[in-house]
């Protein structure tokens, strides 16, 4: 199998897309299963995993929906409010459902760099653990420290490092070293934790006018510290397609990984998944 670790779907006019720019109409739109199938089926990709874009429990109920109703969602992740604890229930309504397999809490657009850390968010973790979810990390490379010790206070925890955890490609293309703190960081990941990664979103943390070889060292830094076993692709798609669509990400994810032997890259791009997500 084939599988597209990280995606979208979404309806604006739902109301609780909070993130998303008003002005910018390539994300401003309803993206819908109708609308990616046709990539999946030109690329032979079997099945996605359906990621929550909205800090709301009914998102997830609307991705549950759709998942109920496309076969090419294998899986999805959404969301629960990890500072209330009576949101244990939601957890453990939402874990009933065959698909549902984790969440993701939108760290990245929240101000406190150690929110993660406070004592109200830990039940969460523990609640992860116990019903056997899944849990997103996404961040950008200030949260890795913190990453790594919550990683560390609940090693059985499932844990998957969304979009290689965001590294400022775009400010290494303006001459400043985004590469070295982050690269660190990523390899104490890879190397105290048994985190998986997503090979994704790249291109965004990209300015525009972005060349292959911008990208390659960040993915290829991924790559060595986690092996291929613990490496996901992921299109991110629509958000992708702010800098490529799905057809030119994948292409570039192929030349990233064309080193590497045929049971690597099938582990890239199906066999990690399958594992971290237990997918069909």
């Amino acid at each position: 199998m084939k599988i597209d670790a990280h995606q979208h779907y979404w309806q604006p006019a739902r109301g609780d897309y909070d993130w998303m720019p008003k002005d910018i109409a390539q994300l401003n739109r309803a993206y819908a299963p109708r609308d990616l199938v046709p990539h999946l089926a030109h690329h032979g990709i079997d099945g996605t995993v359906l990621i929550q874009a909205a800090a709301t429990v009914a998102e997830t109920e609307y991705m549950l929906g759709l998942a109920d109703a496309t076969t090419s969602i294998k899986a999805v992740v959404g969301w629960i409010d990890f500072q209330d604890e009576s949101h244990r229930t939601q957890l453990e309504r939402f874990a009933a459902h065959p698909k549902f397999r984790g969440v993701r809490p939108m760290i990245q657009d929240i101000p406190d760099v150690n929110w993660m850390l406070r004592d109200d968010v830990q039940w969460a973790y523990a609640a992860l653990v116990d019903l056997g979810l899944t849990f997103d990390a996404l961040g950008f490379p200030q949260h890795i420290a913190n990453f790594l010790e919550i990683a560390e206070r609940f090693p059985e925890m499932q844990m998957v490092v969304d979009h290689c955890m965001k590294p400022q490609i775009r400010d290494q293309q303006a001459g400043k070293d985004a590469f070295s703190d982050w690269a660190a960081g990523m390899t104490l990941l890879a190397d105290r934790t048994r985190a998986c990664v997503k090979l994704s979103a790249l291109l965004t943390e990209a300015d525009h006018g972005w060349n292959i070889e911008d990208i390659r060292p960040f993915a290829r830094h991924v790559l060595d510290a986690f092996g291929p076993d613990r490496v996901m692709w992921g299109s991110d798609w629509p958000v992708c397609r702010l800098r490529s669509e799905y057809d030119g990400w994948l292409a570039v994810a192929q030349d990233l990984t064309s080193q590497l032997s045929d049971a690597d890259r099938a582990e890239i791009f199906g066999g990690t998944a399958i594992r971290f997500y237990r997918l069909d």
